[in-house]
């Protein structure tokens, strides 16, 4: 049986939801960003049980259709911009589409409708936000950055940078704001 789990953004989260199911006596097969993949079946008070363990550590038990598919494109989207170190090497509708098995116009659709913002904005975000992350940590120039976040530029990563937050990438450095949002946040 597969479930599907809103909230599970890193390796940590999946350490967590795979100790807690454990320690409920279920057999899992793979525990992978925003899946488990039980042995058994279960029953409505499995589900429920499940639910009200997992809800303590912030993750939620999704059952409707439309909220895994945006969950699904959510966790691709994070698993590219937070954990993928090669470049995509496609456009992001091509990647969504094979990363889920559907149409990108089905896909686009449903995450408008759930999430109330557009895939390009969310991915958008996500970028920020690990642009933010690299700022902090103070490694790497910004065209080092802009580079690994496969901007076409230092202007285009300052613009969107400046679009989402109010300052550019420099003036975000410079007062050391540190301002990030966990990445289920975004």
């Amino acid at each position: 049986m597969l479930l599907h789990i809103k909230n599970m953004v890193c390796n940590r989260c999946k350490m967590v939801v795979k100790a807690e199911l454990e320690k409920l006596g279920f057999n899992l097969v793979s525990v992978e960003l925003g899946k488990v993949s039980l042995a058994e079946s279960l029953s409505s008070d499995d589900k429920l049980k499940i639910a009200e363990k997992i809800n303590y550590f912030g993750f939620e038990l999704l059952e409707d259709r439309k909220t895994q598919v945006a969950e699904q494109v959510k966790t691709s989207i994070i698993n590219l911009v937070h954990y993928t170190k090669e470049p995509l090497k496609m456009n992001l509708s091509s990647y969504l589409s094979e990363n889920l098995s559907l149409e990108y116009a089905q896909i686009s659709s449903v995450f408008s409708e759930v999430e109330n913002q557009t895939i390009e904005k969310y991915f958008i975000a996500q970028k920020v936000e690990k642009a933010k992350e690299m700022l902090t940590y103070d490694e790497l120039t910004l065209s080092e950055i802009a580079y690994q976040l496969n901007y076409s530029s230092v202007a285009h990563l300052s613009a969107q940078f400046k679009k989402v937050t109010g300052l550019t990438p420099s003036a975000y450095k410079r007062e050391n704001l540190g301002k990030r949002k966990t990445l289920d946040e975004v």
